[in-house]
């Protein structure tokens, strides 16, 4: 049984100063709910009871387990700091504090990542649980417990989740959050106890929303249904590499030692026992077989995939595969899609300090709360049996510190986006599978769905040697499988090819024990060694030290794969040579320490050209305009001997440039629209700085004339599977994006989420049109004449066009005064709870979210609020956090969060950090004993 928790003393949190903050709202909620759930309901809902779940901060409280006294110190934000004497009662305070603050996300993550959301939510969550069940996240967690954790790593998760289940001891559902409070309304739903594997889940799923190339690699092969090689190509044009500036940029790879060799400045010794190359510094990677292999590699996904099957049914299979994708709710991201960050490190001769700067701010999806949870794990003396002085970032369900610093290093991440998946078509045959010529048979589980207010549901779960199938969870997948065309070189189509998911992240891996490595890791052997255990998901990880070092390093279990097969399109099941054949090895894998520019930039860019590398990482790297522009934000600092400060860092990170405006506007100044109104916003980008503020009106045109730009040269020329829902049009039926008569023409609607459809605008996008700039003929430019609209047959005439459209789109959308125009009007950021604050009644909905927030920013910029091109202008991801932390004197570091401590939605801290967030503020990071001291406002003290 869980420990007893007891209280000695019952205040509740704040009742001083926050209550007037809060009594409107409170008693708006009541008097809604009053009114819905009738008197009886409405004397239930008292303040009293929102109250309830509202955590102890202050005071004492016994909690069975500990070996000694915890202090836990909050300061005015909520945010805690925790004092220990062992390393078990630091982590099973730290369950603790979690679980007061977040508990109900805490619980909504695990039953997502175990296929488990029905028992919560009811019959409309079954599909999602019977694809998550088929992945089986929680299965391999539990053979990540039982078999790889060492433990010490099991002895802090099994002190997490104690701490965890002393909060959740004699408390009802309404004692814990609002929102069990709502589902009591519906069901009878009760929460269980905190386990370790729960904990260990969570990585599964964050690993999933960083998984890497794998919708590219679906909507490679959908292209193909509308468009030929060349075109395809197109649209995936090769890495930049001359323009924008890899990762690693200094160093060499050794043949013979089979690791990278570590440089520095001239002659210096190397790491990990090898010896530096005179002036060579850190280490390259890259891809091979072309760079990024996409342009190379687009041509291959035309007329078949992999010789395995005939377009058709291929791009049906995977249309209905992206269909349920995007219903599955994110865990950290855009479901995969977008998925961004800017990390970055500046050494100390470059800095006003002397010592190392490092930056952080990871794009993800918004959620409230956020995904993030800031936190402080400090041992009283750190020693053998307290090893822990720890302060930054981590996920609530999860013991540790994932992103920030402790009183040696600091470390930031951003997703490197290697490709860790690849789908495969499988041959079913009877009970079996096709594979090297003989059928063999599927493995197979049984799943019970238990449904809240309905009956459970059992389904079966095969899986063939590369992974489980995808396509047994969707009918569409397994009508238009039958219909599945082959060639001479497949087997027959029978019932239609199944489509299976191989990744990484269904391996068993030590994920967990570089969480804590990396936690107590003194400098930099202890890092990277650290670092090596960190398998999925695969991360760029940058570090700085106090002993004025920097570093860069990519781990992760990144797949091995022959020639034939670079990971960009489906594969052949049945082929061998289609298998991966191991990983790269540990030691082979890149990084760089001390390089002679004395700065490393890491924002999803490539990283390193593609000949100084022996190892495919992907095919699909992001294109490199954030990465190169915080580049040249450093360079224009510390020229001529300049200096960086903390907040040069923290500017830097609010940098709004627009740099496919730097790359246009010039082009549409120079164009002519007759239309007066036309001209009159035109005129609005003569002597614009490309700045993407909230109040800038020119912004707002411009961005309106980009979305118009892609979808007029582009995203009208996609196939179905690709265009937003709601965007119906007529076209072609076949393979060709050339004028035709209106007779031949069919009406097709768009089938992709408009927060995930393309063109989506990002980097790749700029790439795509920046390539184009100089072919003004090319028949991308064409478009054909909508009702007064006129048609297109070139640039200019295409970008007069998409001038016209934007003008009216921004008449409707912000009236007819350009006066009145601005960006943050139209690029709004609302927070939402991710489960009953978007598909709960609409009374709960105004209880638990919040916004909107203007915003500045925009896609690819740093300041990355991102916006889908296709969908629209509100914001689909946001930097989740931001920090800057200070190697010189740690208590000068700075943070924020995009919402606050606490889950609780009428809490002081549920959206506290919101506002200094959007008007790119940042607070003080406390971490000194006494500069925590002199910051805490509530101290609590737990005692065994």
């Amino acid at each position: 049984m869980p420990p007893n928790t007891t209280a000695s003393t019952g205040q509740q949190p704040g009742k001083s100063g926050r209550r007037k903050g809060r009594k409107a709202r409170l008693i708006v909620l009541v008097l809604v709910l009053a009114l819905i759930g009738g008197v009886a309901y409405g004397s239930y809902w008292s303040i009293s009871t929102v109250r309830a779940s509202f955590p102890q901060t202050k005071g004492t409280l016994t909690l069975k387990g500990l070996s000694g006294p915890v202090e836990v110190k909050r300061d005015n934000y909520g945010i805690p700091q925790i004092y220990a004497s062992s390393d078990a009662d630091l982590f099973m305070a730290q369950g603790y504090v979690q679980a007061q603050d977040r508990f109900y996300e805490m619980d909504v993550r695990r039953h997502m990542a175990s296929g488990r959301l029905s028992e919560m939510f009811g019959k409309s969550q079954v599909d999602n649980d019977e694809f998550l069940r088929t992945l089986g996240w929680d299965r391999v967690a539990k053979q990540e417990y039982d078999t790889k954790l060492s433990a010490t790593t099991k002895k802090y998760l099994q002190a997490y989740a104690e701490g965890v289940n002393s909060y959740l001891q004699g408390k009802d559902g309404e004692d814990i959050s609002l929102e069990y409070a709502a589902l009591g309304f519906t069901n009878d739903y009760k929460p269980q106890a905190w386990t370790p594997v729960d904990s260990i889940s969570w990585l599964k799923a964050m690993a999933w929303d960083l998984r890497g190339n794998m919708q590219d690699e679906i909507d490679r092969a959908l292209l193909t249904s509308r468009l030929g090689p060349k075109q395809i190509a197109d649209l995936y044009p090769q890495y930049p590499y001359s323009r924008n500036k890899a990762i690693v940029q200094e160093g060499q790879y050794s043949e013979l030692a089979g690791a990278f060799q570590q440089g520095g400045t001239s002659g210096s010794s190397g790491t990990n026992g090898t010896s530096g190359t005179n002036g060579t510094g850190g280490t390259s990677t890259g891809t091979a077989s072309g760079g990024s292999g996409t342009s190379g590699t687009a041509s291959g996904t035309s007329g078949t995939a992999s010789g395995a099957s005939g377009t058709a049914g291929l791009d049906s299979q995977l249309g209905g595969l992206t269909r349920v994708l995007d219903d599955l709710p994110p865990a950290v991201g855009v479901n995969g899609d977008g998925i961004g960050s800017n990390s970055w490190v500046v050494g100390g001769e470059h800095t006003i300090s002397g010592k190392p700067l490092l930056a952080n701010d990871p794009h993800l999806s918004p959620s409230l709360p956020s995904v993030w949870y800031q936190m402080g794990l400090h041992c009283r003396s750190v020693s053998s049996t307290c090893q822990y002085d720890v302060s930054g970032y981590t996920f609530a369900g999860m013991p540790g510190v994932i992103i920030g610093h402790n009183q040696d290093i600091a470390w930031g991440m951003t997703n490197s986006g290697v490709d860790v998946t690849d789908l495969y078509l499988e041959k079913i045959t009877g009970d079996g599978y096709l594979y090297d010529g003989k059928v063999k048979p599927f493995e197979t589980r049984e799943e019970t769905i238990k449904v809240a207010g309905g009956s459970p549901k059992k389904i079966v779960v095969r899986e063939t040697n590369n992974g489980p199938l995808l396509s047994d969870r969707d009918e569409e997948l397994v009508k238009v499988g039958r219909k599945a065309t082959v060639d001479t070189a497949a087997p027959d189509r029978g019932d239609g090819y199944g489509v299976a998911l191989r990744w990484t992240a269904l391996q068993p891996g030590r994920t967990m024990d570089a969480v804590f490595a990396m936690d107590k890791a003194k400098n930099w052997t202890d890092f990277r060694k650290a670092a090596s255990q960190f398998e999925v998901p695969s991360q760029n990880l940058i570090y700085a030290d106090n002993e004025n070092h920097i570093g860069y390093t990519l781990p992760g279990k990144i797949p091995l794969r022959e020639e034939s097969d670079n990971g960009s399109i489906p594969a052949p099941g049945w082929d061998p040579e289609y298998r991966w054949t191991g990983y790269i090895p540990q030691a082979a894998l890149p990084y760089e320490y001390d390089p002679e520019r004395g700065y490393i930039v890491t924002a999803n860019q490539a990283v390193i050209d593609p000949d100084k590398y022996p190892y495919t990482l992907t095919a699909d790297w992001g294109y490199g305009a954030r990465s190169q522009r915080i580049t040249d934000l450093i360079q224009s600092k510390i020229k001529d001997g300049g200096k960086i400060s903390t907040d040069d860092m923290r500017q830097m990170q609010l940098d709004n440039s627009s740099e496919v405006a730097r790359l246009l506007v010039p082009t549409l100044l120079k164009i002519d629209p007759e239309n007066k109104d036309v001209r009159e916003a035109q005129k609005l980008l003569e002597g614009w700085d490309y700045t993407q503020d909230a109040d800038s009106a020119a912004a707002a045109y411009f961005n309106a004339v980009w979305r118009n730009v892609l979808k007029l040269a582009f995203g009208n020329k996609l196939p179905k599977e690709l265009r937003p829902k709601g965007q119906c049009l007529w076209v072609e039926p076949v393979n060709t994006t050339g004028p035709a008569d209106e007779a031949e023409k069919v009406r097709e609607c768009g089938q992709r989420d408009p927060d995930k459809a393309q063109p989506d605008g990002g980097d790749r996008w700029f790439e795509v049109v920046r390539k184009l700039m100089d072919q003004p003929d090319s028949e991308w430019w064409s478009t054909p004449k909508v009702g007064t609209r006129p048609a297109a047959h070139n640039r200019d005439q295409l970008f007069k066009r998409a001038m016209i459209d934007a003008r009216w789109e921004l008449t409707a959308k912000l009236g007819k005064d350009i006066d009145s125009w601005s960006w943050g009007r139209l690029h709004r950021l609302f927070l939402k709870n991710q489960t009953l604050g978007t598909a709960g009644p609409e009374f709960i909905r105004y209880a638990l979210n919040r916004g909107p927030w203007e915003l500045g920013g925009g896609e690819a910029t740093v300041n990355a609020t991102g916006w889908n091109a296709a969908g629209g202008y509100g914001v689909v991801w946001v930097p989740s956090m931001r920090m800057v932390v200070n190697l010189g004197d740690l208590d000068k570091s700075k943070w924020i969060n995009l919402t606050g401590a606490s889950g609780h939605a009428y809490s002081a801290h549920y959206v506290d950090q919101t506002d200094k967030w959007a008007d790119g503020e940042l607070l003080p990071w406390a971490f000194s004993d006494q500069a925590v001291e002199k910051s805490t406002s509530d101290k609590l003290v737990l005692k065994p």
